[in-house]
């Protein structure tokens, strides 16, 4: 068994690489000639609307929106009311999470980035179900740690025009973790990958599953359209079938891959020291613990 590894993750805040933006114009109908008339478009549609107030209005951030519906204007409108009514609805998963506490999730190792992308270029967001205990996380902390992990991802513009993979590893599922998956809890999980959140998951590859998944699964279809279904991938404990989708030079050696574990917890203590990525999570209603623990200090010494 692979033991676990501490290393840095590589968030790419620069400009893509010219083949990534050139993916872009082939399969976005991203054009930089056209982009800003598009981008006031957009931003014209939303105050005309005025179905949401967006915390941001710049070109940064709307762009995430546009790529994530294929540059057309009134998709990407709707995805942003989406994302806000998503906000507004679950208040509980954004306003006051303090990342600090989140840190203790990366040491179940429930939740997984690695520091490497799989051969298309894409991130790869790993759960392994298996290891987490509901009665020490509830399912509002998982929302939390995944919403944090996919609001840092979304700030890589590779990520905004490619996309993500996701792998759920449900070795080891049990029962008393499948009665946790209610239909609120399902829709809510669709919400963030298809309609609520401006990061495109190019596919989903269940490992390990056993018949309990059946039980979990059959809670989620209805909430599935088929182009949803299309890429879902069911390989069990085939890592052959896993390796076709996924080089194994871009997995873990758990799955027949030649890289170690790696912790969630390095994914968020190293962007804790970018003053660029703390001011965009604050902005979001996400607690910078720094600030938290030098306000703690400043009580103490004022009591003295």
């Amino acid at each position: 068994m692979s033991c676990q590894t501490n290393v840095l993750p590589d968030l790419d805040l620069e400009e893509p690489p010219q083949e990534v933006l050139d993916w872009a114009r082939e399969h976005l109908d991203e054009n930089p000639e056209t982009r800003d008339q598009v981008l006031q478009d957009f931003r014209d549609l939303i105050y005309e609307r005025g179905e949401c107030v967006p915390h941001r209005m710049d070109d940064a951030f709307l762009l995430r929106f546009l790529r994530a519906r294929f540059f057309v204007v009134e998709r990407a409108h709707r995805l942003l009311v989406n994302y806000y009514e998503f906000k507004e609805n679950n208040p509980e998963f954004y306003t006051g999470v303090n990342l600090k506490n989140l840190l203790r999730m990366g040491d179940d190792a429930i939740i997984t980035v690695p520091p490497y992308r799989e051969q298309t270029g894409r991130r790869i967001l790993l759960y392994r179900i298996g290891n987490w205990d509901p009665e020490k996380f509830g399912t509002t902390e998982l929302f939390q740690a995944t919403m944090i992990v996919l609001e840092l991802a979304i700030l890589e513009q590779r990520a905004q025009i490619m996309g993500g993979i996701c792998m759920f590893d449900l070795g080891g599922l049990s029962l008393q973790q499948a009665w946790y998956m209610t239909p609120t809890i399902a829709h809510k999980i669709v919400q963030i990958m298809v309609t609520s959140f401006p990061m495109k998951i190019h596919a989903l590859h269940i490992v390990n599953q056993s018949r309990i998944f059946d039980i979990v699964y059959n809670i989620f279809k209805p909430f599935l359209d088929e182009r949803m279904k299309e890429r879902i991938f069911f390989h069990g404990e085939d890592r052959d079938s896993l390796h076709r989708h996924i080089d194994p030079k871009h997995l873990p050696e758990r799955y027949g891959g030649i890289h170690p574990d790696y912790n969630y917890n390095d994914w968020i203590v190293n962007f804790e020291k970018n003053e660029n990525i703390v001011e965009e999570l604050t902005s979001l209603g996400y607690s910078d613990y720094r600030i938290e623990n030098e306000n703690e200090e400043n009580i103490k010494n004022a009591e003295k």
